[in-house]
């Protein structure tokens, strides 16, 4: 799990330690994400949706890929499919995954890269792992977050963001135990690269064994806590969370999190990601790859993919080919 990292934690700027007066947002709910397969068949842990995390406002679903170690030609990704009314984020730690879309937008992003596709009025795309992978195998490890976009933002017209690892905000706890790479959104004062409609914090931090890492969180906004490798715990409760686990955070406008003294993960440390972001608070109809507010709506964007509205796919993508061709 390489993601990115830095030599020396003590150079970056730091977290602030919460106030004393801060209240210390509370541990809701703890939910083990549930395995289905997505796209040509491969398989993804999600933490949310599902019978306990009904509603993650202001987030649609969470995708968490592998980690996986794959055999030449093993390899799987998702097909051309459409999207409307919302926007995929996808965050790769290890591997490589290549984006093609109908409106010219796309690249291959590898380690700590996000690809951050706001499908707005409607788009098609493909996200493969990149041919060299397929073709030798290797190990595949990403998330993928879809964020909600308002009523008034749904048919917003659409657009691509190649987030480079090395454009990351890159900063450490109070301490020096934990590093924190904000993807986007503000925290503390320190702004993420990436640019959103819906006001959220998205980061990923790699805390040290035995490292507590607080911070102050915008006290409007949700907070989530979701491990992607080891274990800690969760709030001022200390609440155990293990990989595979999402934890809900209730209100307050500081956010504690504390690794275990001993960490079984590939690299060491508990690797976590930081969700929160400003509930939007509006009717939710989702049908597979649209997200809309209305079931008129839904059966309009069934209606306007079918003929050909929300683009074509390119020349260059219809014909098969193959692989090391």
């Amino acid at each position: 799990m390489p993601a990115i990292t830095v030599d020396d934690i003590l150079v970056l700027p730091r977290l602030p330690r919460p106030e004393a007066t801060a209240q210390q947002r509370p541990v809701r709910t703890v939910t083990t994400a549930h395995a289905q397969l997505e796209g040509a068949g491969f398989e993804v842990r999600r933490p949310f949706p599902s019978p306990d995390v009904r509603t993650a406002d202001p987030f649609i679903l969470l995708d968490h890929m592998g980690p996986v170690a794959y055999e030449p030609y093993e390899a799987k990704g998702a097909p051309w499919h459409p999207h409307r009314g919302f926007e995929t984020v996808t965050y790769m730690i290890d591997g490589t995954m290549v984006h093609h879309d109908s409106h010219g937008g796309g690249g291959t992003i590898s380690e700590g890269d996000t690809q951050w596709m706001t499908a707005g009025s409607g788009i098609l795309h493909d996200e493969l792992p990149a041919e060299e992978l397929v073709i030798s195998g290797g190990v595949f490890h990403g998330v993928q977050l879809w964020v909600n976009l308002p009523r008034t933002l749904k048919m917003t017209d659409p657009r691509y963001q190649d987030l480079r690892a090395s454009e990351l905000t890159l900063l450490t706890s109070h301490d020096g135990g934990a590093l924190v790479r904000v993807i986007a959104g503000t925290l503390a004062g320190h702004q993420g690269p990436g640019s959103t409609y819906t006001p959220i914090v998205y980061a990923h931090a790699s805390v040290s064994p035995g490292a507590r890492l607080q911070l102050p969180w915008p006290p409007e906004f949700t907070a989530m806590v979701y491990v992607l490798s080891g274990s800690g715990t969760l709030g001022a409760e200390r609440r155990p969370l293990v990989e595979g686990q999402l934890g809900v955070l209730g209100h307050g406008d500081a956010l504690e999190v504390g690794a275990d003294d001993h960490q079984t993960g590939p690299t060491g440390q508990w690797e976590i990601l930081l969700l929160g972001g400003a509930p939007i608070r509006e009717p939710v109809m989702q049908y597979g790859p649209f997200v809309m507010n209305t079931k008129q709506e839904i059966i309009d964007a069934i209606t306007d993919f079918e003929a050909g509205r929300m683009g074509q796919i390119p020349a260059e993508h219809l014909a098969g080919r193959r692989l090391g061709e």
